[in-house]
């Protein structure tokens, strides 16, 4: 069985923008999926990227109008300028971490509902009122929000330094095996890869 490790950051357009096409892929083959959430921010600075507001004009006006195009294509609702962005993701990434620990309920489901809070819905979801909603809604305990700070921080901390050593430079990116795919518009390489064809 195919393992699938998943780098991603909640408060990524792309990330959102992936929708639920990772699981829908794993789900084909059979495939399990480990969620890194990380810190993307101190992801770009370790590997030579900038966060967004620091790019060039002509990189930021472009990245505007890829996620529109993108969003477009997927029939997607995205605002690209969100009111709660950016936003502290430190929260909600220590919520998927306890999640996944914990059980019970959807990991995929929760990473989407949070990444549609910020990208969709106009909610910061650095308040405990949004990550507890999106909890609920992906099936999970809401004082998953409250419990584990401590081992979400750690993990947090960790994924960003197993990312940095498996060469993940951007969210969301994906790693089964020896093979790297990154972004949400390579999800169609991952599923040809799993396939055998690629």
């Amino acid at each position: 069985m195919a393992q699938i490790d998943y780098y991603f950051a909640t408060i990524s357009p792309y990330t959102y923008l992936a929708g639920m096409r990772l699981e829908a892929i794993a789900k084909r083959y059979g495939a399990s999926i480990t969620y890194k959430p990380l810190d993307i921010v101190g992801l770009f600075g370790r590997t030579g990227g900038q966060a967004p507001k620091d790019r060039h004009e002509s990189r930021q006006a472009y990245r505007l109008i890829d996620m529109q195009r993108q969003a477009a294509k997927l029939g997607m609702p995205l605002n690209p300028r969100p009111m709660f962005f950016p936003t502290n993701p430190a929260p909600s990434s220590y919520a998927v971490i306890a999640a996944q620990a914990a059980g019970g309920g959807d990991v995929g489901v929760l990473v989407h509902g949070l990444t549609r809070a910020c990208w969709a819905e106009e909610k910061n979801i650095a308040e405990d009122d949004v990550i507890r909603a999106a909890l609920v809604a992906a099936g999970f305990d809401p004082a998953l929000a409250d419990r584990g700070l401590l081992a979400g921080a750690e993990t947090y901390a960790a994924n960003l330094e197993e990312a940095v050593s498996r060469g993940v430079f951007g969210a969301p990116f994906y790693i089964t095996g020896e093979q790297k795919f990154w972004g949400q518009d390579r999800l169609e390489d991952l599923d040809l890869h799993l396939a055998g064809k690629l």
